[in-house]
């Protein structure tokens, strides 16, 4: 990789994650300080560096525009990702997988960010299959593109912390022109939330919490509230700006981490079983995946109840006694795909465009800061809550003009 000092006109500016353990335990321990540190310790630096090209047909060259920083990747730049991720990743990459760009012919696009089948020439697990389907994930390290869960984790395609990138055309899905570029960039965390709403599957007069107000945890909120039955939503938010989001979103009652039991055990009147209530939600999204909260989900969800992980999780110690003895389904949510609703087969990205528009996701684009600023918008981004903030993006825009 080149100085970004004169940039030659075939590279291009972008933020690389090399694989170094001596940045990898720096981040680690900066994270256990200040979390907004790991990009100023870490294996993250701003480069000059060769576009990717496209690998064959059905590839296009995109422009990010727009690219969300989230909790996976301050996760990855502070070291706390579980190993199981090491053989789906491949050195150097982008990171950057919430992407709103523009493609050489001029279209406004948001991204699938996951590699499927269709993006490494395999043929798809069923017509008109979305990238994240299937029952085998073999795929993750084929070629031609090599080990990748998704973009911005795949060397082979960059990812939106760049100013270009590669996308199959499996994963462009065109932007409508009625919603802001804020907006759009809130599509593919919206999507995640969406999917999980799915997942817990609440039926009329149900109670759901949502563990968690950060930009994941407030979308599955509006999700909830506006695509489901469910009739009470309670919030676990730590932070003030985050609870008066969620009320906006459409929670009922929000309340503390360490309030959360209380205040589900006041609307149902069920007991305590030691730490455990007796009873509990239907269901409870836990947008974090820390062991706090996971513990916290799985002790205010009834027996033969379930709990959707949503954030992604590393690994941590949680007693699943409580799981084995109510008989209490734990479920993944990744990220979206193919969802079966009431009128047919959609996409979950179909089902965010529409929530985007009637919960005003791009208010919660807090602030953009350009690829040169990345130190200060990773600790923006780290500190989020506490500075009463949600989404933390790169604006490329300028720098494309």
């Amino acid at each position: 990789m080149r100085s970004v000092s004169a940039l030659p006109s075939s590279a291009v500016k972008a933020l690389v994650f090399e694989r170094s353990e001596a940045r990898y335990a720096a981040a680690l321990a900066a994270s256990r300080i200040a979390p907004g540190k790991v990009a100023q310790f870490g294996p993250l630096r701003l480069s000059e560096i060769d576009p990717p090209s496209p690998p064959g047909d059905g590839w296009h060259v995109v422009h990010p525009s727009l690219s969300g920083i989230c909790g996976s990747d301050l996760a990855t730049l502070s070291g706390r990702t579980s190993r199981y991720f090491e053989p789906l990743v491949s050195f150097p990459f982008v990171p950057g997988h919430e992407v709103l760009g523009e493609t050489d012919d001029g279209r406004r696009v948001v991204l699938d960010a996951v590699l499927g089948h269709a993006a490494r020439g395999e043929p798809p697990p069923h017509a008109g299959a979305a990238p994240a389907d299937g029952d085998d994930y073999g795929h993750l390290v084929s070629q031609p593109l090599g080990a990748g869960l998704q973009i911005g984790a795949c060397k082979n395609t960059g990812g939106g912390w760049s100013l270009q990138m590669i996308a199959h055309g499996s994963s462009i899905h065109e932007v409508p022109d009625d919603l802001s570029d804020e907006a759009a960039v809130m599509i593919e965390p919206a999507a995640s939330a969406i999917h999980a709403a799915l997942r817990a599957n609440p039926s009329e007069g149900d109670m759901v919490v949502v563990i968690g107000a950060g930009a994941i945890g407030l979308c599955a909120v509006a999700a909830l509230r506006q695509g489901s039955e469910a009739e009470t939503i309670i919030v676990a938010a730590k932070y003030s700006e985050q609870s008066r989001l969620a009320v906006e979103m459409g929670a009922d009652i929000v309340t503390s981490p360490e309030e959360l039991r209380r205040a589900v055990r006041r609307v149902l009147g069920c007991r305590m079983n030691g730490n455990v209530l007796s009873g509990g939600a239907h269901a409870a999204i836990d947008a974090v995946g820390s062991a706090r909260s996971l513990t916290d989900a799985i002790a205010v969800t009834r027996p033969r109840g379930r709990v959707v992980i949503c954030g992604m999780p590393g690994p941590v110690k949680v007693d699943l006694a409580p799981v084995w003895h109510r008989e209490v389904s734990l479920l993944g949510a990744y990220t979206y795909g193919s969802e079966q609703m009431a009128d047919g087969v959609t996409h979950t990205f179909n089902l965010a465009f529409e929530l985007a528009r009637t919960a005003n996701l791009g208010q919660l684009v807090s602030a953009g800061y350009r690829l040169d600023d990345y130190q200060e918008a990773v600790r923006h981004a780290g500190e989020a809550g506490s500075r009463g903030s949600t989404k933390i993006v790169f604006d490329m825009r300028s720098e494309r003009r």
